[in-house]
């Protein structure tokens, strides 16, 4: 008979299947698992908002600010600019093992679950650094499965993608302090006034305690919470070793100075020029509101950080805070186009409104360089040019029209030529100016310069009474400083997408050459004289050490100072938003901003001379006569013209023999001493 066959226990075959159905699964876990991190390592992270924020770079290419929809406080630092005590304290409180796990407290949730299980309720969490920032960056708030699964995806993949540091960097720069405040810088400046870099003890447990509860924990709201829970992260920061119980002792005790909470929103650099480049960019520029929220874009400006901070502390010094007088400040560099400084108006926070680009503002006499400029071209009118400055009524119009200007205080200096003219800002020799060289050809000469607001063709032209933004002044002005050489205002030079893709770039010019270098000199030699004695700009003739040119200007309601150096061309404007007149104090305001801003924006510049152009004659003529200069004239005076339009008679007033020929700056033989001598310095 055959033997029974013998078989296995069927218990003994179950589990031998168990253990290999274990053992496959576990290597089919561990190919997943390796698979997974093998494609989220390979997988690309979303852009966080922060990263989508499109940032201003100054000319130096440091942030101005932040483009976002959301508008929130934001200023991103490095790991080193922050307090290491501000770094202890956040390590101690939210996440003692950063250094030390892949992302996920494994042990820490094993026991956030018991701890929940035995409260019947989520009592506990167990979030690391990392997972908070996964959370904050890429996700909501929202408690579900899915955001779960995305959390632990996100913040295995920031675990491979970066550093601890960079980590521990992006999460101090993103963790929200309450109050509008993303990120320790803006939270250390917002609530102490200082550099994250500054914190010490005290307020860096104070600042590590706040992310927990915001609102809860925020030292505006709940004083007593925030002070309870300082406490309690001084006391994680005893048990991590990194201080004694000494120092939170005193630490606690520490009284701390908070910022008025009024004043809890951060400085904002150059505000009224962020807000002309958003309208820039999107409006000129091609780029729209999304990419700008969103693109992470890099927009590179010409804004120099220095010039910013001078005009921002002129405007500073020289308005009364409680005053309703307003004003507007922008700079110019001549030689390029480029706008240096802007400043729209005295406190951002309370008026948004950019009177620096304001087309509603008369200019009053600070437009008369650009009429003397139109005559002086047309070689109709010279320097030595006189009108009888007298009560006059003017006729136009083929005399069916008149027009009767006054002078200031009703001061009327007889015959006068045209320096002396600009420097008194005499109107009755501004209109008759005006009706000699023509409205119309006035106008042209303005809209050369780059002036684009609407002019009147009348006779109150001369005294400028057709508005035009203070932007359009400074750009105007800035050709009569480059020699009649027209630079388009720059503010953007290049915009790059995240990706560094240049999607702008500013083109390059070398400019329009709209007026003679001739006639823009010899009217920057005129304007010189506003700033000397008996001029309207001498007041300040003190504050400012270099060669400068410019003209006032003061209607019922404006007051101006609008001039230039070799290297700024800056307008100062000054006034109500409602119409209101100003006072004769008001009126003094404008100038000594230009001043102080001039000065303070170059001190880093040596004084430069302008330029001696060729066509430039330069001769010595009789301050009685006006005519060339003989040997025994006791009163010389070296005046400048433009080539073909210097006297040609010799005074005759005191004898004497002609001795003085005219002397023509681009001829060897006839060069002066004194031409010599301007042109060795500006070389």
């Amino acid at each position: 008979m055959p033997q029974p066959r013998h078989t296995k226990p069927k218990h003994k075959s179950r589990f031998a299947a168990f253990i290999k159905l274990i053992l496959a699964m576990t290597v089919a876990m561990l190919i997943a698992g390796g698979v997974l991190l093998g494609y989220l390592y390979q997988k690309s992270l979303p852009v966080a908002d922060t990263d989508r924020n499109s940032r201003l770079l100054d000319s130096q290419g440091s942030i101005i600010a932040t483009f976002s929809a959301s508008g929130r406080n934001y200023e991103p630092v490095e790991l080193k600019q922050i307090s290491p005590m501000l770094i202890q304290a956040t390590l101690a409180v939210e996440d003692r093992k950063f250094y030390d796990h892949i992302g996920f407290d494994l042990k820490g949730m094993g026991r956030a679950i018991l701890v929940n299980l035995k409260e019947m309720e989520r009592a506990q969490g167990a979030s690391t650094l990392t997972q908070q920032l996964a959370r904050n960056l890429y996700l909501s708030h929202a408690k579900t499965w899915t955001r779960k699964i995305k959390e632990a995806m996100y913040t295995a993949q920031l675990e491979m993608k970066y550093s601890k540091n960079e980590i521990l960097q992006m999460y101090l720069n993103e963790i929200y302090y309450g109050h509008g405040a993303n990120g320790i810088e803006a939270a250390s400046q917002m609530y102490f006034g200082k550099p994250a870099a500054d914190l010490d003890l005290a307020e860096s447990a104070m600042l590590a305690g706040i992310p927990k509860g915001p609102t809860y924990y925020s030292p505006y709201n709940h004083m007593d919470s925030a002070k309870k829970r300082q406490k309690i992260v001084l006391g994680t920061m005893v048990d991590t070793g990194d201080i004694t119980q000494q120092e939170a002792d005193e630490a606690a005790a520490e009284v701390l100075h908070f910022k008025p909470q009024g004043q809890q929103q951060a400085r904002v650099t150059a505000p009224f020029f962020r807000d002309y480049v958003k309208n820039l960019v999107t409006t000129q520029l091609g780029i729209s509101e999304e990419q700008l929220d969103h693109g992470g874009l890099n927009i590179y400006t010409t804004l120099d950080p220095h010039a910013q901070i001078a005009a921002e502390e002129a405007v500073a010094q020289g308005m009364d805070p409680q005053s309703d007088l307003e004003t507007a400040l922008v700079s110019i560099d001549p030689r390029t186009g480029y706008v240096k400084a802007m400043v729209g108006g005295k406190n951002y926070k309370t008026s948004q409104f950019n009177h620096a680009l304001a087309k509603t503002r008369q200019p009053g006499s600070s437009f008369k360089p650009i009429m003397y400029l139109a005559a002086l071209s047309s070689k109709t009118m010279t320097g030595l040019s006189t009108f009888n400055s007298e009560p006059t009524l003017f006729h136009y119009d083929n005399n069916r029209k008149t027009y009767q200007p006054s002078n200031f205080g009703e001061k009327y200096l007889g015959e006068i030529n045209m320096q002396e003219a600009i420097a008194a800002s005499d109107n009755i020799y501004a209109v008759n100016t005006l009706l000699k060289v023509g409205a119309d050809n006035v106008i042209a000469m303005a809209q050369k310069l780059g002036i684009i607001s609407p002019l009147q063709s009348v006779p109150s032209l001369a005294l400028g009474t057709s508005p035009i933004s203070p932007f359009e002044m400074a750009s105007s002005f800035a050709v009569m400083s480059n020699a009649g050489k027209r630079m388009p205002p720059v503010a953007v030079l290049k915009i790059t997408d995240a990706a560094g893709e240049v999607l702008y770039q500013s083109p390059e010019t070398v400019g329009e050459q709209v007026v003679d270098p001739a006639a823009a000199y010899v009217l920057t030699h005129l304007m010189e004289s506003v700033f000397e004695s008996g001029g309207t700009g001498s007041r300040v003739s003190s504050l400012i050490k270099r060669p400068v040119a410019g003209k006032t200007g003061t209607t019922d309601t404006d007051a101006w100072m609008v001039g230039y150096t070799p290297e700024l061309a800056t307008a100062v404007w000054v006034g109500y938003d409602k119409g209101r007149d100003i006072s004769t104090m008001d009126g003094h305001r404008a100038a000594p901003i230009f001043a102080q801003f001039t000065e303070k924006a170059l001190e880093n510049v040596p004084p430069k001379i302008f330029a001696i152009p060729s066509g430039v004659v330069t001769v010595y003529v009789d301050e009685a006569s006006g005519k060339l200069a003989s040997a025994d004239c006791p009163a010389k005076k070296l005046e400048v013209f433009i080539a073909g339009t210097e006297p040609t008679e010799y005074c005759s007033l005191h004898g004497g023999e002609k001795q003085q020929p005219s002397t023509k700056s681009g001829s060897p033989e006839e060069r002066s001493w004194w031409s010599d001598f301007k042109r060795w310095l500006t070389e």
